[in-house]
């Protein structure tokens, strides 16, 4: 801990340097810093300072729009947009009135523009949580159908995905996520390009089917899954392009 504590440091004071040659400025209580790891065990939080003064060491924080916990379960984030998600559906509810309500068509489209886009939203990040976590975010998207098409509480989920057209939660995000990985491909100088896993933690994940595997290597037993092991991918240079 100690090693990557200054290693660290050394980080944060080269960039909090370039700022002040740059014209910019970082504030130490607009910063925070999370320690992300997976022991069970007390271990010590490290002490960055930006000038002289502490980060403070938080359980979360929010990036772009994502809830990242130190343990990375997704857990808050997922509850979160869960609780944001059924406030949401109050205005289907009022939408979906009886006597001047809209159709069904027109409450799928604010659905989709209103929830779905939300939990679209991240979903290659945080696909990568549990399944019973990514579960939470079903009741709202099933809520949600029976809403627009004006089902029975009691109605199968499976009638609502034929008669709503939509995917379940779990194809979704796997085809969001498939349509990310082959972009990845598309871009030769894409970082994630030379991103090997080596053999032993190979053989860590195959003794250990639970731990969650890598995004790249997801993907690539998705596509196995699919029998697509031979899809083509075209390349693109996006610098060659003029704006």
């Amino acid at each position: 801990m100690r090693l990557t504590e200054r290693q660290l440091q050394t980080a944060v004071n080269n960039i909090v340097k370039w700022c002040d040659n740059n014209g910019h400025s970082i504030s130490a209580s607009k910063s925070c810093c999370v320690h992300f790891c997976r022991k069970r065990g007390i271990h010590p939080d490290p002490e960055i300072r930006i000038r002289a003064v502490q980060i403070p060491v938080v359980p979360d924080v929010r990036f772009l729009g994502v809830i990242f916990d130190r343990r990375l379960t997704f857990l808050p984030h997922i509850l979160q947009l869960r609780k944001g998600c059924e406030k949401s559906l109050n205005l289907l509810k009022v939408l979906s009135n009886t006597s001047w309500g809209a159709d069904r068509t027109s409450l799928l489209r604010v659905y989709q523009a209103i929830v779905l886009s939300r939990i679209d939203y991240g979903c290659v990040v945080y696909g990568s949580a549990c399944n019973s976590t990514l579960k939470k975010l079903d009741p709202v998207h099933h809520m949600a159908l029976r809403i627009c098409s004006g089902a029975f509480r009691t109605s199968p989920v499976q009638s609502l995905y034929v008669n709503c057209h939509q995917l379940p939660l779990d194809l979704r995000r796997r085809k969001l996520s498939l349509t990310f990985y082959f972009k990845i491909l598309s871009v030769p100088s894409h970082p994630l390009q030379n991103v090997y896993m080596s053999t032993n933690m190979k053989r860590l994940y195959d003794a250990r089917p639970s731990n969650i595997r890598p995004f790249m290597d997801r993907m690539k037993l998705h596509i196995s899954e699919l029998d697509l092991p031979n899809v083509h991918i075209q390349q693109r240079n996006l610098f060659l392009f003029q704006p």
